[in-house]
């Protein structure tokens, strides 16, 4: 556990049987102590994808790849993680049409599964569900409320996080389970991190419209470049000045963002774990919607309850 109470979410590698495609799934530590919830966070690697590189591990249906290597790889993913019943068929999974809002669905059954809605929210406390998120740069984050038996899968970018995703999955959580935010574990998977995650300065504005704290989401990083160094001349602006482009860039750290959200909510400082990956610095292991220009899979946060 870290300084500030934050736990580190850690890589468990799980055998695949094949070297060369070696599947690695990230798994809370926290939340792997207990024995009735199943979870995990996938990567880039292992799959049965060959439109993003050998061997990916695509969970979405993208254009570039085929339905049958994506509906491979999640069955992949759900074996992995132990999402099967005791005959090992796998459980149904709960997906959604992500639009970037903060609509919120609760999981009653696994007829519905069968058809995914429009949402970027998902909660349930029924055994044998599987709750996924897809995501290549937003954040995938997962609430569990150990006493209640009940769990939570949200997709949060800067959209939803401005709209308060999160913090209103554990007001969900408790007007459907009466859970207790003092209670709820919540694990923050891989994402964009403030180092790579340039917004512009409207977008700030906006955000200190909402929140009395969002001093503390974005800072500022210059951005050295000997070219422009070298040759200012070949640079200047027409513009009247403190209207050019010149200046430090604006970073957003969505996860510090998420992670006030729940605290605002009552969600203790302990139980919230972060990955410390990020997406864009690290697309050899994680897809990054930003950092490859549009074309890449998409991994995804799931979460589910043992019968």
């Amino acid at each position: 556990m870290n300084a500030d109470g934050r736990r580190r979410i850690y890589n468990r590698t799980v055998p695949t049987g094949k070297k060369s495609a070696k599947l690695n799934i990230l798994k809370d530590a926290a939340l792997t102590k207990l024995p009735w919830l199943i979870h995990g966070f996938s990567t880039r690697t292992g799959g049965a994808s060959k439109a993003y590189g050998k061997d990916s591990l695509n969970l979405g249906f993208t254009k570039e790849d085929t339905g049958t290597a994506v509906e491979k790889n999640r069955a992949t993913l759900e074996e992995a993680i132990g999402a099967t019943d005791k005959k090992g068929k796998l459980w149904p999974m709960a997906t959604l049409k992500q639009v970037h809002s903060d609509v919120i669905y609760r999981v009653g059954s696994a007829a519905d599964c069968q058809k995914p809605c429009t949402g970027d929210g998902l909660i349930s406390n029924v055994p044998g569900l599987l709750l996924a998120i897809q995501t290549a740069d937003c954040l995938p984050v997962l609430l569990i409320d150990p006493q209640k038996r009940a769990v939570g899968a949200f997709h949060a970018g800067w959209r939803g996080t401005f709209k308060r995703i999160v913090a209103k999955g554990v007001g969900a959580m408790q007007q459907h389970f009466g859970s207790d935010p003092k209670k709820i574990l919540a694990a923050i998977g891989p994402g964009i991190h403030a180092c790579c995650y340039e917004v512009g300065r409207d977008l700030r504005t906006r955000f200190e419209a909402q929140f009395d704290y969002a001093k503390d989401l974005f800072v500022e990083v210059s951005d050295h470049d000997p070219i422009r160094e070298k040759y200012p001349m070949l640079f200047l602006t027409a513009r009247a000045p403190g209207h050019s482009d010149l200046g430090p860039q604006i970073h957003l750290d969505l996860v510090e963002a998420n992670r006030r959200q729940l605290l605002d909510v009552g969600v203790p400082a302990k139980n919230i774990s972060a990955s410390g990956l990020c997406t864009s610095c690290n697309t050899d292991r994680l897809f990054s919607y930003r950092k490859e220009g549009g074309k890449t899979g998409r991994m995804m946060g799931a979460v589910g309850i043992r019968g």
